[in-house]
Parts: C-alpha cells; sequence; structure tokens
C-alpha cells in the first residue's frame, strides 16, 4: 500500500472483519486463538467484574452523544457518506437522585465485546465466564450538571479498543471538576452502538473493519491516526455548539440539564492511550483550542515503509510543541525501544513543554480498565498469572489505577487547571 493518498477503498478492502490481531502497541500479531475456552469461574456462576470508585468530592453524571461530521466521509467504509462518531460525557453532577447508575457497556456492546475481543484482539480474556454487560460505572444516568464553568478533557482509546475501556480514569478526572469526553473511532473501535440505523448503515453495533495490526502497514497507519485526529478536533467543534446552547446530537437527544454552560472550552486538554495517544499529541500539535495533552505509549512516528528502516516522523515529533505534553510509559511495554526515537525527536524538540514519566511493574494495557479488571479475572481462575502480567503488569489493582489516575488528574491540575485537585 502506497505511504501517501492511501485511498480509501483499498483500505476498507484490506481491513475486513475476522483476523487475529494486537492494535495497542506491540507490533506482534498473536495467533488466532487458543483451542477451547477455560472452564466456568469458581462457584459456576460467571463473573461480574468491578470499577474502582472515584475518589473526587463530586458526584458524577453521564450521558452519550451521537455526532455526525457531513464535511467528512468514512474512512474504512466507501459506503458510508458522513462521519459518525459516538462520545460518552462523565461531568460532575448537581444531584444524582433518581438517576440510576449506568453500565459500562450495554447489553449489545457488551455481546459484541465477547464475541470478538476475546479471540481475536486479547487473547489473554477469557472466552466464557464473565458477563460484561454488568459492570457497573459510579456515574448516574442524566443527572443534572453542576452550575459551574468546568475544564473539559477528551480521551481517545487505544487503536481497536472502544471507549468504555477508559472509565476508571474518566470518572476521576469528572469527580474532580472536569467534563471528560471519552470518543469512540468507528470502524476502528471493537465495537460501537449507535442509536439506530441508517440507510447506509444497516446495523446498530459497528465492528472493527481492522484485519492486522497497523504498525505493519504505513497506510492503514496513517488513516487510522488522520481519522482519529479529525474526529477530536470535530469533536470539540460539536462542544463549542453546546457551550453556545445549540443541538448537537444528531439524534435528538435532549442534553442532561445544565450541561452545556457546564462547559469551558478555554481550557481544554486531551489524552490517550496508545494510537489514542499519538492522536491526541498530533492533535495538541495541530489544534490551539487544546492546551495540553498526556500520549500514553503511543508512537509518535510512522512505520517504516520498508523493514529496518526509519519511519517518518508526525509532525509534533518533527517540529516539537510549544504547549505541555506528558509521555507517560511502562517499564514492561514490548514496543518500549521502538517508541524511544520518536519520544527523543518531539523532547528535544519543545523547548522544555514535553515531560516524561514511566509505571514500573507494569505493562502496556495498565492505561485502561483493565487494570483492576485482570487482577479479578485472575482470583477467578480466568487468566493465568503470566497473562495478566502481560496485559497490565505485576502491580497490584489498586496501585496501578491510583497510579494512572494519579499522573493524569495531577498533570491537568496543573495545566488547565482542575477545580477540586
Amino acid at each position: 500500500m502506497s505511504h501517501a493518498g492511501t485511498d480509501r477503498r483499498t483500505v476498507a478492502k484490506s481491513a475486513l472483519l475476522g483476523a487475529s490481531f494486537l492494535l495497542s502497541g506491540t507490533g506482534a500479531a498473536p495467533a488466532w486463538a487458543r483451542a477451547g475456552a477455560r472452564g466456568r469461574p469458581r462457584g459456576g456462576q460467571d463473573v461480574t467484574l468491578q470499577l474502582p470508585a472515584p475518589t473526587g468530592p463530586y458526584r458524577t453524571g453521564i450521558t452519550t452523544l451521537y455526532l455526525v461530521d457531513r464535511a467528512r466521509r468514512d474512512p474504512w467504509d466507501p459506503a458510508v457518506p458522513v462521519r459518525e462518531v459516538m462520545v460518552t460525557v462523565f461531568y460532575p453532577a448537581r444531584t444524582v437522585r433518581g438517576r440510576p447508575r449506568a453500565p459500562q457497556m450495554t447489553a449489545s456492546a457488551a455481546r459484541a465485546f465477547a464475541e470478538f475481543v476475546p479471540f481475536a484482539f486479547h487473547q489473554e480474556l477469557p472466552k466464557a465466564g464473565v458477563d460484561w454487560a454488568a459492570t457497573m460505572t459510579h456515574a448516574h444516568v442524566g443527572a443534572p450538571a453542576r452550575a459551574v464553568r468546568c475544564p473539559v478533557v477528551l480521551y481517545s482509546p487505544g487503536g481497536g479498543d472502544a471507549r468504555t475501556l477508559g472509565t476508571c480514569t474518566a470518572e476521576e478526572l469528572a469527580s474532580r471538576g472536569c467534563v471528560v469526553v471519552t470518543i469512540d473511532h468507528p470502524g476502528d473501535a471493537s465495537e460501537v452502538e449507535f442509536p439506530g440505523t441508517t440507510a447506509y448503515r444497516d446495523r446498530v453495533v459497528r465492528p472493527t473493519v481492522f484485519t492486522g495490526d497497523p504498525r505493519t502497514d504505513p497506510g492503514i497507519f496513517r488513516t487510522m491516526i488522520e481519522a482519529r485526529v479529525a474526529d477530536i478536533r470535530f469533536v470539540l467543534d460539536r462542544l463549542a455548539l453546546l457551550a453556545a446552547g445549540r443541538a448537537a446530537d444528531a439524534a435528538g437527544r435532549p442534553l442532561p440539564e445544565g450541561l452545556g454552560s457546564a462547559l469551558d472550552l478555554r481550557r481544554v486538554g486531551v489524552y490517550g492511550h496508545s494510537a489514542g495517544g499519538t492522536a491526541a499529541a498530533q492533535a495538541l500539535y495541530e489544534d490551539r483550542r487544546i492546551a495540553a495533552a498526556i500520549d500514553m505509549e503511543g508512537f509518535l512516528d510512522h512505520p517504516p515503509l520498508e523493514p529496518g528502516g526509519a519511519g517518518e516522523l508526525f509532525p509534533v515529533a518533527r517540529y516539537g510543541v510549544g504547549r505541555p505534553l506528558l509521555l507517560l510509559g511502562t517499564d514492561g511495554f514490548t514496543g518500549r525501544h521502538a517508541l524511544e526515537p520518536s519520544w527523543s525527536a518531539v523532547a528535544a524538540r519543545s523547548g522544555g513543554c514535553v515531560r516524561r514519566g514511566r509505571l514500573d511493574r507494569a505493562a502496556h494495557a495498565v492505561f485502561t480498565d483493565y487494570a483492576a479488571m485482570a487482577p479479578q479475572l485472575q482470583a477467578a481462575g480466568l487468566m493465568t498469572a503470566a497473562e495478566r502480567i502481560g496485559l497490565v503488569g505485576a502491580v497490584g489493582p489498586a496501585a496501578a489505577v491510583r497510579a494512572v489516575r494519579r499522573r493524569v488528574v495531577s498533570f491537568f491540575g496543573r495545566h488547565l487547571p482542575v477545580r477540586g485537585v
């Protein structure tokens, strides 16, 4: 596939659902699936996983938005003439009385997740024995927002991951005074649930289209990051409409009371994991509305065109950036050495605006909700110790979640700043 000007039809044809891959950044494509699933968990009942409660002073509300960019075609499916994006908004609530807690995944999304992710994406996960739809957030559906203008922080998940796997950190930020917008990138994310079907999309839940690791295909990787950066900037455009009191949800659904006026778009941050970290850093470079960003183990260079060659740096690494950027890694990430050239480049060219941090005894997915989930799966006999370490590292769940939350909250607390920190 050519390096520049990737044809969308070619990308779509070469990226059909179904084969194995690892998109979150290791660069290794695992075999399809081990023969057979593990047995039932101890006790014979499907396990319900718990997410740790946020620790900030505010109770949180939650809502979803269906956003449609009619100026862009879908980058993965030429039959879709618009770009559809789904987001979840977490925010400090004025009251949660009478408002139920939201599940981490809806029943339809959880079913799609269970049928695909443990087989083709994260093979460390059990093939059976987990009720993925039963995990609850600590956020309350449609609760009225606090009458305080809050910093706005956007989150882009790892390649192939859905936005739902960033709940732990999003809830923490919201409980400390931020409005947090987690973004799904359809066609890229493992599953994205929309409010309904359309004339050009006959499924409510759209699966990923990838069949391989994008780091092995320069054209697909370029398309993925360009789409994500454009999605982030488009979401900011739509949030500006909400802040101005105008409608943004393409399905016409009402906003929670006071949410639009709670958005302070003079204080915007972006953070992301893996491919989401790449997109967050590049969006910081491209969009002056973004004041600060965190890249959690996202490459800042393209894959090399030839084996053994050097990949082209993204503009953020080639020219540097004049606003705060945190590069946050782990000691257990198998791609950490390949990450180093682009991270060193952006640090050298950014005049002191780049800071680096590392989590020890941790692995790549520690930045996601798997940090809390994997130890529970191991305790239930559904994941081996080696699989848990490979996914999130040996660090304990409380320490892992606390470390990630602390780094993210303190960074945005310095640079936005965030109320309640």
